[in-house]
């Protein structure tokens, strides 16, 4: 049975299945290897997975063993929790080519007594700043705020009592009791389960709940969606209940992997991959690479929207054009640069950075910031919304179940009758809102753009008064009362060969 996994055959058989489970400490429990032993949990009888993670199917876990689980995996979370740094947040307002080249302008004019142009410019960037930073952080402040109004907890079984913990709290080896409406605090290898189905939408894309069986036995490795004896971290219960091990915790679990490639390696440092056999050339390569990297991170140029980093290049050749210009008004002179001489090409050199191009576009953004919110979108970073503008076409399937776990039918074609479709609403799952029109055109016709008749649409009142006590009217009445009752209909063949 595990003959497919040769790491999950050799984890088995170094493993002692009658040792004291409490008795392993954190170090040969690290052994283990849990990244790479829990996805494989599916393929283990329930017994040994019980004993494989440590735990007592009756007892759970104690609470010293528990801690010193805690102590070597880590809460269990998907790395998001980090407290806000205004720091950081104002370091990424001014990191960019535009916003620094501002800053010299602004102290170039002070350094010439130019008071009118440098307080203007440090009007420009202080607004730009304030206004970027403001938005970051009150977007932030509200994302935490959401998140410590949901503070998802669970029931586990350790000292052999159920406890309500925080999810963060969760351990693998944990034994974790699940019912109806319940939220799956990590990704579980079942051992018991009654009438249990979970939601795996948001893995998925699924609307349908699964049913899950603890008994459920592989041979060999399958998808994640045909695990049946497992239950994964974020999806929700459905129906039943069930008692599973928490064999992956954090980003170790399926979602966890999903949030791990979504954050990705945003690292500037370079690293020398096989330090055993690198060379001198291979650290002097890294340390170029990071160079750079740390020189693009400052000016912008390295990592943003494509907008930003465009306005990142456009500031830089501004600057160097006007050095050129200064140069150049300098070289008018023979290089007998005066007060006036300097400041004159200071001021030619200056006219070529646009100034109020960065307060602009922040403004614009903090605006539209606004308008989303109106639409209950929250806009953590400015970046999210230069992304979005540059977006022509979203081609998506199943983006009401994705969102809301269920779907709708806009538009129904009724054969020897016609094509009803649902109009003007801007909430799809409120059956008050919108209105119905009929055609007695086919889908087909419909969709015919070189169809030489006009597609001729009328109200449903007006269909009503139109077929009403006619066999089409009659039509729409089976199709509504089959729409309401048959939801679960079946195809079938019965013994005499005919299709029902």
């Amino acid at each position: 049975m595990l003959t497919n996994s040769n790491h999950e055959k050799n984890l088995v058989e170094k493993t002692d299945f009658n040792q004291d489970v409490h008795s392993t400490p954190p170090s040969e429990y690290s052994a283990l290897d849990v990244d790479t032993a829990g996805p494989q949990s599916y393929l283990i009888p329930i017994d040994k997975c019980i004993q494989l993670f440590g735990t007592n199917k009756v007892h759970g876990l104690s609470n010293e063993r528990a801690a010193q689980l805690s102590a070597v995996y880590g809460p269990n979370s998907l790395g998001d929790g980090e407290k806000i740094s205004i720091v950081s947040i104002i370091m990424r307002q001014v990191f960019n080519a535009m916003i620094l080249v501002l800053i010299i302008s602004l102290t170039i004019s002070f350094a010439i007594k130019d008071w009118i142009t440098g307080g203007v410019i440090t009007f420009i960037v202080a607004l730009n700043v304030f206004t970027g930073t403001q938005q970051e952080y009150q977007a932030e402040k509200t994302m935490g705020s959401l998140k410590n109004l949901s503070s998802p907890s669970a029931v586990v079984i350790r000292n052999g009592t159920e406890q309500t913990i925080p999810s963060q709290e969760v351990v693998p080896g944990d034994l974790i009791l699940v019912k109806v409406g319940d939220t799956i605090p990590a990704d579980l290898r079942l051992i018991e389960t009654h009438n249990f189905e979970t939601d795996e939408a948001l893995l998925t894309g699924e609307s349908l709940p699964v049913a899950k069986d603890a008994n459920e036995l592989y041979g060999q490795e399958i998808p994640v969606g045909d695990r049946l004896n497992l239950a994964y971290s974020s999806s929700t219960v459905s129906k039943g209940r069930a008692v599973g091990i928490a064999v992956l915790t954090g980003l170790n679990t399926e979602i966890g992997k999903i949030a791990k490639a979504l954050h990705g390696d945003n690292s500037i440092i370079e690293r020398v991959q096989d330090k055993e056999n690198a060379h001198a050339k291979d650290y002097a390569k890294a340390t170029g690479v990071t160079i750079w990297n740390t020189i693009g991170y400052i000016l912008g140029t390295a990592e943003g929207t494509p907008l930003k980093i465009k306005l990142s290049w456009l500031a830089i050749y501004l600057f160097c054009i006007a050095v050129v210009f200064a140069i150049v008004v300098m070289a008018s002179q023979k290089f007998d640069v005066t007060k006036e001489v300097a400041i004159y090409a200071i001021c030619v050199a200056l006219s070529m950075i646009p100034s109020s191009l960065v307060v602009v576009l922040t403004i614009t953004m903090a605006v539209g910031a606004k308008e989303m919110l109106k639409r209950n979108v929250i806009v953590r970073k400015f970046d999210a919304l230069e992304n979005l503008g540059s977006v022509n076409a979203i081609c998506s399937d199943k983006t009401g179940t994705l969102t809301q776990g269920r779907m709708i039918a806009k538009k129904v074609y009724i054969p020897g009758l016609g094509t009803f479709s649902v109009e003007d609403f801007n909430e799809p799952f409120n059956p008050t809102l919108g209105s119905v029109r009929f055609s007695e055109s086919s889908p087909t016709e419909l969709n015919d753009k070189n169809d030489e008749h006009e597609v001729k649409w009328i109200t449903f009142e007006e269909f009503k008064e139109k077929f009403r006590n006619t066999e089409k009217y009659e039509l729409f009445r089976n199709w509504i009362l089959s729409a309401s009752l048959a939801n679960v209909a079946k195809v079938y063949e019965d013994f005499d060969d005919e299709e029902k």
